[in-house]
């Protein structure tokens, strides 16, 4: 396992964590019910199987 060799300043720390930015999931568009509708990619097979209610 890594060891850092010396410590890290606060200030060093919240720059570096300061410049991650959460995404926004992708929207794809399929077909529900003969609706179109955009849903994350990760869950289409989810609301093509009814796990999930369609979305409004």
């Amino acid at each position: 396992m890594a060891v850092p060799k010396r410590r890290t300043s606060r200030s060093n720390t919240r720059h570096r964590r300061a410049q991650w930015k959460a995404a926004p999931p992708d929207l794809v568009p399929i077909v529900l019910d003969g609706k179109p509708n955009l849903v994350p990619r990760r869950l289409i097979r989810a609301y093509q199987r009814g796990y999930l209610p369609p979305p409004s």
